[in-house]
Parts: structure tokens; sequence; C-alpha cells
């Protein structure tokens, strides 16, 4: 049997080594054919490597796993329209490369949205990447300072959904503006991006320092996008008031 898992592992058949021996004695205890304990090992090795493909997928997403879309009180949000919140997270608009854009003051869980949508599309098997866009544009310019760029810039164009968090909740940096829109420039009608914001579009001038640019960067995000504005009060003051 060792000599046979020695093999398994050469194979990289991790599924089957952790479940050969409670397989073959089922195996022998119920006069199981060739057959059956053959696709009983090979439906073993398949769940243990989807399970390992989402452990991957969801450490390198830094998603939350808390923030879900069972966790979200669409009741303290009545205006929000739930019913289109849950076709989003179906992750149907990943297939057509269409994007979110989730627009609100602070606290009213543009985040935890974009974050369990995340989440639902880990469970598909999309690769996805969670982020703060000053982050972003921090990690994009250290790396040109270590020869790491174009490295770091694949991460954020190769991932299936980008979730880029808070635009506008600080200016961003100057040198860091280029980097940012060739990744929206790249992705744009080839992959999908959900944004989180506390400004309007035409406040997006003064995030960005440029109007110029902010208008290329808008008009690639919303030609093919969901606008949705979340006008409701913030979480944080209902989580307050519960403490008062």
């Amino acid at each position: 049997m060792e000599a046979l898992k020695s093999k398994l592992r050469e194979l990289k058949l991790a599924g089957v080594v952790k479940s050969l021996e409670t397989r073959n004695k089922y195996a022998l205890e119920n006069n199981i054919s060739y057959m059956e304990f053959l696709e009983m090992l090979v439906e073993d090795e398949y769940a243990n490597r989807l399970a390992n493909s989402y452990r991957k997928r969801f450490s390198k997403s830094k998603l939350n796993p808390q923030k879900s879309i069972d966790e979200y009180d669409f009741k303290y949000q009545p205006e929000l329209d739930k019913k289109l919140i849950m076709e989003l997270a179906s992750c149907r608009f990943l297939n057509q490369n269409k994007n979110i854009v989730l627009m609100g003051k602070p606290g009213v869980g543009k985040t935890h949205l974009a974050n369990a949508i995340g989440l639902e599309a880990i469970k598909q098997g999309y690769k996805v990447v969670f982020i703060h866009v000053n982050e972003l544009i921090e990690r994009l310019s250290a790396s040109r300072a270590d020869g790491t760029f174009y490295y770091t810039l694949n991460q954020f164009l190769n991932t299936n959904l980008l979730i880029l968090d808070e635009i506008g909740f600080k200016k961003l940096p100057a040198n860091g503006l280029d980097d940012f829109f060739e990744i929206i420039r790249k992705r744009y009608e080839k992959a999908s991006i959900i944004i989180t914001t506390n400004r309007n579009f035409e406040d997006w001038g003064n995030v960005f320092g440029d109007n110029v640019l902010a208008s290329a960067i808008i008009d690639r995000i919303v030609h093919h996008a969901y606008i949705i504005k979340i006008n409701g009060e913030s979480f944080r003051i209902k989580d307050y008031a519960k403490i008062d």
C-alpha cells in the first residue's frame, strides 16, 4: 500500500492518496467492481483538486469571508434593488465582461456588496482580486522601483474579476495615474471590474487631478456597466445605535 501511495504522490494524485485505504476497505466489504472503485477514487481526486483550487484562489483574492451576500442587511437599505444584486451575485456579468459601479456615501455597504459578489465568483471557479485603489497604485509604483512591474501589472490584468475599492476616499497620487489607466484600458471589454466610490462621476476629475484622464477612465468603465447608487443610511450608525 505504501509503495502504491508513493507512486500516486509522484503522479500528484493527493486526493487518491488521502482516500485510498478507506475506499479499498469499503470496496472489499461491499464487493465493489473495479470500475466502481476507480470511479470513487477519481471523484475523490476531483473533489480534492476543486477544494485546493478554491483555497488558493480565495487566499490570493484578499476577500473578507464574513462579508457575504447572506450577511448583507437588505432591510436596512430598502431602496436597493435586491433582485438586481442577487442577479449580479449569480456572476453572469462576468461572462459578458460587464462592470459594476457601486456608489454611495461612506458606510452604506458598497464594499460589503463588492466583496460578497467576489466571494460568489470564487465559488464558481473565477479568479478574483480585491484591493483598495490607492494600494493598487502604490504597489504598481513600488514594482517599478524593484523591477517587478510587469509581473505585478499582470496580477491585476489576468484575474477574471478585479475589485477596486474606494475611489474618491482620497486624491490619487499623480505618479500612478498612467498605470491605473493602463489597467482600465487593457481590461476594457475583456474582463470585469467592480468599483466602489463615494463620489459621483462629475467629481472624479478632482479625485484624479486630471479631467481628461478621468473622462477616459469613466468612459471605459461605464460603457458596459451596472451603475448602482445606494442612498440609505450608514450601517455604522445602525451598529452604533444598537450599542447605545
